[in-house]
């Protein structure tokens, strides 16, 4: 006798209402057409880098910014940051 078993998962969108500044949703807009992605898309994949600290990546191409970064561990980060130059610096200066 053989016994086959399959399992069909799916993941179950749910709606989410939150109240923003005018300001802060058009420009949110703005930049989700701009990346030709949807505003949804991107707010979750920012929520998820927040709640999932083993795997922050999840097969997930979207880059959070250094700014987004920035906001959620309440540390000022320069906007014009020269990020590999930061990294690099702190490796010189690390293998002394």
């Amino acid at each position: 006798m053989l016994y086959i078993c399959t399992y069909k998962f799916e993941i179950m969108d749910a709606k989410l209402t939150i109240k923003l500044n005018k300001d802060v949703i058009n420009k949110a807009k703005s930049y989700s057409s701009n990346q030709k992605r949807s505003l949804s898309r991107i707010i979750e994949s920012y929520l998820n880098s927040l709640v999932n600290t083993t795997n922050p990546v999840l097969n997930d191409d979207i880059q959070i910014s250094t700014f987004v970064k920035s906001i959620s561990t309440g540390v000022h980060i320069p906007v014009d940051i020269d990020e590999k130059k930061v990294y690099s610096d702190h490796l010189l200066e690390k293998y002394k």
